[in-house]
């Protein structure tokens, strides 16, 4: 029988020999992790992937519920569905994801995917080229090749029989012999079997299937997902690697650290030398540096938190609570945006709130998911520190910006939660009773040169890998598990020049706390000092870069009169923090939200835990950045004093 084989949008993304010179590829263009709660009733997801001219695969998962894993490609076509925790056939289902977009997808009323008031993930993997692939094919009953249009070797292959019940789905990973299989839908440790593959390894062009029904039935039919292996073809020079299929070894406690050369987003796990179920995680729902959310794609259930199963680095990712001494393959996804911001709006937010009393928490809305959230009351009648939270941490501690206090730990209700494309969820600002307090709430992404967070482990050796894609200019660090100082470096400063953010001080001499190393585009130093770098403490750093027309860091040298600062914006700032560094002076806040106007412009300070101040004109609006009025304390524009700020338009 001739080989009948379709694909995707093959053409519009110029594959294999028809590849054609195309703009950059990015990560945020390829995938995504969506999350939503599910409404019974017709709704669009709108996660910026086109779906309906790239092609791709939306795999679904209910959170709250025992449902199963709902995959549905654009090769197959919208409505037939087939899972990853059975061996059934594909169903046609028409209430769940029934149409594709150009910037997501459909769903209709079906429980598995829009279950009323359940919340869902979606993970979607669009086909393009040294990421992901989607084919279908008929069966021959003997051995044969496949093609594909990967564009590089497959790191991984999943293929399951579509149309006939009982078949398993068969895996293929690049780091077990090409004799071995996994079984998606099965917690069994690999088989062998040369009547899967071949005994034969895919390239960059075919892979080859054997003899057996779950693989090749003659005139059974068949749908294959290929993932990459560190084939580049990302960012702007194209050599950037997105996708990794490897493996790791855990040690005697179950601790692995895995070198990716970036830092990752989606994981998924197998144990390889026994049995045990597969395992995903995701920095949208939680894997960070406590209790991850877990989903098992070889059963139905629903997520649970129960352990720490390890978290990303900038380089890759600590694997923890893995079992001792086994083998694990695994599936790691780059983390995005990899394009540099060119709106503020894109990456910054700031949000006033007054909430109801004894409201256990309330969503606070932005337009991206929120990475490092700095949130404090304003009159500071029952929140009296500014508190920083992100994601990378997790949403259950936190860190007193006007404190050397070590990170806090809070129980329920009292958290933020990050598992939301369009903001947080604030729980802990409301425990006030019957107090209602009003808020405020400064919101970051991390993105390519304008902010990136590192967590590290502190001592030899000094330099710290980070993604911000430039030089740091604002450097902001602290001690996580002891109370140790927040050090703060400034480009303006130099390095063996540091400022306390919990502090008035003006700018110290210390050659020890960068290490007397200036940052670059890769890399920062912490030097042997108790601040940056004790060995064994857990530390967070915060860099900031100016990136044009989107935020500013820089200095200014005070004239006692009205002058205005310059960021090279367009529409003004909308975030101002500044810090007088030749003499001592607090770190003043002011916000477009609670006013950047000419007149009084509320402050807070992030050192003190003093309320809001609503009567005075330090600042005003200017459209290349902001003003310094000539009515400004000596903390802000003393004659011939020196100041940084970072402006954020």
């Amino acid at each position: 029988m001739p080989l009948v084989q379709t694909r995707g949008a093959a053409s519009a993304q110029g594959f294999g020999e028809f590849a054609q010179v195309t703009a950059a590829n990015y990560i945020e263009d390829v995938f995504s992790t969506f999350l939503y709660t599910g409404t019974g009733a017709t709704q669009t997801i709108i996660n910026n992937i086109d779906l309906s001219g790239k092609g791709g695969l939306t795999w679904s998962k209910d959170r709250s519920a025992a449902r199963t894993n709902s995959l549905i490609d654009t090769v197959r076509g919208a409505t037939f569905e087939i899972t990853s925790d059975d061996a059934g056939q594909q169903t046609t289902e028409s209430n769940g994801l029934n149409q594709f977009n150009s910037n997501g997808y459909r769903i209709g009323p079906a429980n598995n995917v829009n279950a009323s008031g359940e919340n869902f993930v979606s993970w979607t993997f669009r086909e393009q080229a040294k990421f992901f692939d989607v084919l279908t094919y008929t069966g021959t009953g003997v051995n044969r090749t496949i093609a594909h249009n990967l564009g590089s070797v497959p790191g991984c292959i999943m293929v399951k029989r579509t149309t006939t019940y009982g078949y398993d789905w068969a895996v293929y990973h690049r780091s077990l012999a090409n004799t071995q299989y996994l079984v998606l839908n099965s917690t069994a440790a690999p088989a062998t079997g040369a009547t899967w593959w071949n005994s034969t390894t895919p390239t960059s062009a075919v892979f080859s299937v054997g003899t057996d029904a779950s693989v090749n039935a003659s005139g059974g039919t068949y749908v294959a997902y290929l993932f990459a292996h560190d084939a580049g073809g990302f960012g702007l020079a194209g050599t950037d690697n997105v996708i990794s299929c490897g493996s790791f070894t855990t040690d005697g406690s179950g601790n692995a650290t895995v070198s990716l050369g970036y830092e990752p987003q989606w994981l998924m796990t197998k144990v390889t030398g026994t049995t045990g179920g597969w395992r995903i995680f995701d920095t949208m729902r939680g894997w960070s540096s406590g209790i991850d959310g877990l989903l098992v794609p070889n059963n139905s259930g629903a997520e649970y938190f129960a352990e720490d199963y390890g978290n990303p680095t900038a380089t890759g990712m600590n694997i923890t609570n893995h079992g001792g001494s086994l083998t694990w393959i695994y599936i790691a996804i780059r983390r995005g945006p990899m394009k540099v911001p060119t709106l503020g709006t894109s990456v910054f937010d700031v949000d006033t709130l007054t909430p109801a009393a004894n409201l256990v928490g309330t969503k606070v809305t932005n337009p991206f998911a929120t990475d490092l959230l700095i949130t404090t009351q304003r009159d500071h009648a029952g929140l009296p520190s500014s508190y920083a939270v992100d994601r990378l941490r997790g949403g259950s501690v936190s860190l007193a910006t006007n404190s050397t206090g070590a990170e806090q730990s809070w129980g329920t209700p009292y958290s933020w939660t990050f598992d939301y494309n369009d903001g947080f969820l604030d729980n802990f600002a409301y425990p006030q009773g019957s107090v209602t307090t009003p808020m405020i709430y400064w919101s970051f992404k991390r993105a390519p040169g304008f902010f990136d967070e590192v967590c590290y482990t502190g001592g030899s050796p000094y330099n710290r890998a980070h993604n911000l894609t430039v030089v740091p200019e604002l450097m902001i660090v602290k001690c996580r598990d002891t109370a140790y100082n927040w050090a703060v470096y400034s480009s303006a400063l130099g390095n063996t020049k540091y400022l306390r953010l919990s502090s008035t001080i003006a700018a110290q001499t210390d050659t020890d706390i960068w290490s007397s190393t200036t940052p670059t585009a890769t890399a920062f130093y912490g030097g042997p000092q108790s601040d940056t770098s004790g060995g064994g403490a857990l530390y967070v750093a915060y860099l900031f870069a100016t990136c044009a027309g989107v935020s500013k860091v820089g200095s200014y040298t005070g004239n006692g009169t009205t002058q205005t600062i310059n960021c090279g914006f367009t529409g003004g700032a909308r975030f101002v923090l500044i810090k007088r560094t030749d003499s001592t002076g607090d770190w003043y806040v002011w916000d477009s939200a609670r006013g950047i106007v000419a007149g009084n412009d509320p402050y807070l300070l992030l050192n003190s835990t003093a309320a809001e101040v609503t009567s005075t004109d330090y600042i005003d609006t200017a459209s290349t950045g902001f003003e310094i009025s000539s009515t400004a304390p000596a903390a802000i524009n003393a004659n011939g004093g020196s100041f940084i700020f970072l402006a954020i338009a």
